[in-house]
């Protein structure tokens, strides 16, 4: 029997998880920067040496408008799968997707670990490796990684081989988180919001998505139900961690996509920092009052939505109560700060390296002058150093 105590437990450590996620998703987000010689910093992209890091497309506006639409197509067409075909086609089909996405996942996941373990100066003392597989002029594969990331490749197969190959009832907890923390950090990673415009809209309008789904139909709930893919935290509801009552649940859409919104104003407190530091000497300790905000308003949505399921005993959707949490802590913040026009105008753009123009490309050339060898006794005296036009080459042609 599940006591209230049990029941806290789950809760709690739910929760824990999911916070957890958020934290460190939102500084996986943080563009990298590392130390020059002389104190300053520069973004990988003045580097030539480092590891190919992804600079994802930022998430729209016109896209934010979009996703509730593509997201309730893609989850009618799974229920109808389900409903007239069975779980049993696309349970395989997802789950050989994932098994292999998994992989690739926790291997990032544990990189990004190791890296901070061993500081980015240490880790950037590590050889380099580059694979680069080509066909004619094009390249099919570019992968670089240091040695260490080598080692931990093996490691990274045995989470999602473990998940694959067990049974429906016999699919361990621990299996399925470390496999859904993994997605949900480098998903956070990658899904960037362009400005706070994106993120309102956003939210906003999968708080209508999520109404509709779970309070409207029972879509959403026989998805969840029927579905045996990594895409969720799970945590048993017993203080000794016994299976034997069940878990509580937590859908990665439910971390994902508020995620993104508090990892948005990680950065733009990040952003002002760099603008209010002097140039090129930005440190790792900043003021984070967006932030701060953000992660506090999360971590209240969910407590209410875990206190609404427990009082009235039935699954509610998390973005009723995350996405008004995530919405209002941005614009009281802002108020509080007087900066609600400056922070909604703010975009966060992506670091890109100079453009080359063809006006660039145009190198000065300088006058050359030739000086003849010394002069030994008793030959003609030298001439004099020749001046050499500077629309003519060292070998005395014209260029085309």
């Amino acid at each position: 029997m599940v006591t209230d105590q049990d029941l806290l437990f789950s809760y709690a450590g739910l929760l824990g998880l999911a916070t957890l996620s958020v934290y460190l998703g939102s500084f996986g987000s943080l563009p990298v920067r590392t130390l020059k010689d002389d104190g300053s910093t520069r973004s990988l992209l003045e580097e030539d040496d480092d590891d190919d890091e992804d600079i994802p497309d930022r998430l729209s506006s016109e896209d934010a408008y979009l996703f509730p639409v593509f997201g309730s197509v893609a989850l009618f067409s799974m229920y109808t799968i389900v409903k007239y075909f069975g779980k049993e086609w696309i349970n395989y089909l997802l789950g050989i997707y994932f098994s292999i996405a998994g992989v690739g996942s926790v291997w990032k996941s544990s990189i990004s670990l190791a890296r901070f373990c061993v500081g980015d100066l240490q880790w950037r003392k590590f050889d380099k490796t580059k694979l680069l597989i080509l066909k004619g002029p094009w390249e099919l594969l570019s992968l670089s990684f240091r040695t260490p990331s080598l080692f931990l490749f093996p490691f990274a197969i045995i989470p999602s081989a473990l998940y694959t190959f067990s049974t429906a009832s016999r699919k361990s907890v621990i299996l399925t988180d470390i496999l859904g923390l993994s997605f949900s950090h480098n998903s956070l990673a990658l899904l960037k919001l362009d400005s706070f415009k994106t993120g309102v809209i956003l939210l906003s309008g999968l708080f209508i998505y999520d109404i509709w789904w779970v309070f409207g139909t029972e879509v959403m709930v026989s998805v969840a139900k029927n579905l045996d893919i990594p895409i969720k935290l799970l945590f048993p509801k017993s203080t000794t961690f016994s299976d034997i009552n069940g878990f509580t649940m937590l859908g990665l859409g439910d971390i994902v996509i508020p995620g993104a919104f508090v990892a948005l104003c990680l950065r733009y407190d990040y952003a002002r920092h760099l603008l209010s530091a002097p140039k090129g000497r930005a440190t790792g300790s900043y003021g984070k009052p967006y932030f701060y905000a953000g992660l506090l308003a999360y971590i209240s949505g969910l407590v209410i939505t875990m206190t609404v399921m427990h009082v009235f005993k039935a699954a509610q959707p998390a973005l009723l109560y995350l996405s008004p949490a995530c919405i209002l802590s941005f614009f009281l913040t802002a108020a509080l700060r007087g900066e609600v026009k400056s922070a909604w105008a703010w975009s966060d753009e992506p670091e890109e390296a100079p453009e080359i123009t063809e006006e660039a490309t145009k190198l000065v050339q300088p006058e050359i002058i030739v000086t003849p060898a010394p002069v030994e006794p008793g030959e003609e005296d030298a001439k004099a150093p020749i001046p050499i036009p500077a629309d003519v080459d060292a070998g005395g042609a014209k260029p085309e």
